[in-house]
């Protein structure tokens, strides 16, 4: 082979394995930007304010079917999630209508054995009402009055362990009394009789999803 050909073919090899390379390694560092619309389009004011009650209904369904899954979103990037938590509530705030409650009082002979005022986690998550446990020998119910919390999705009652979980977080030995009955009115959980209520020291209003504390009243004896 000449020295021309042997220079080709070197020049030919050097070229494929810079192609190569290239084709392995560039996505390494080649930015692939996304910026994709959450899949819920939000309704301008004026369709909005046309809608009826059984239109709104329907639409918060729609849009409940679209709110990712805790497991979904734990696999999300802090980034993401909080991109998505973000869309998520701003949709919520609107298509979200107040659920309200009315539950009657427990009986005059019920105690109060604790009691708090709810507070809101911050300006955008907020929260105002008290949170009342009575008691009846070993009959417990929790018992919310006057209450209002901004509407989210998924939202659970929790008694935490933590007396200020807005400051330092619910803690992992809480207990879940299940989902909110409504973000508006009067209403009552019942606990079961072998909880021993000295070892939780607050309620707390969650979103399970996302993990965000919406309300909380530390309770006091």
């Amino acid at each position: 082979m000449t020295r021309e050909g042997k220079i080709i073919i070197g020049v030919v090899g050097a070229a494929m394995l810079f192609f190569v390379g290239w084709y392995l390694a560039g996505p390494l560092f080649i930015t692939n930007s996304v910026d994709e619309a959450f899949p819920f389009e939000i309704p301008d004011a004026t369709t909005l304010a046309n809608m009826d009650s059984a239109e709104m209904a329907d639409l918060e369904d729609e849009f409940m079917a679209t709110v990712p899954n805790e497991a979904t979103i734990e696999q999300l990037s802090d980034e993401d999630r909080a991109l998505v938590e973000a869309q998520v509530m701003e949709a919520a705030a609107t298509v979200m209508a107040d659920k309200e409650m009315d539950d009657a009082m427990p009986a005059a002979e019920w105690v109060i054995a604790a009691s708090g005022t709810f507070l809101g986690a911050d300006s955008f998550h907020e929260g105002e009402g008290t949170a009342v446990i009575f008691q009846q020998g070993e009959q417990r119910v929790l018992r919310f009055e006057d209450f209002r919390v901004t509407n989210g999705p998924d939202l659970h009652v929790i008694l935490s362990k933590n007396a200020d979980p807005i400051g330092s977080g619910i803690g992992e030995d809480y207990l879940d009394l299940g989902q909110l009955k409504g973000n508006v009115g009067n209403q009552n959980y019942e606990l079961s009789a072998d909880l021993d209520l000295s070892e939780y020291q607050s309620v707390v209003i969650y979103c399970m999803p996302f993990h965000v504390l919406f309300s909380a009243a530390s309770l006091n004896g």
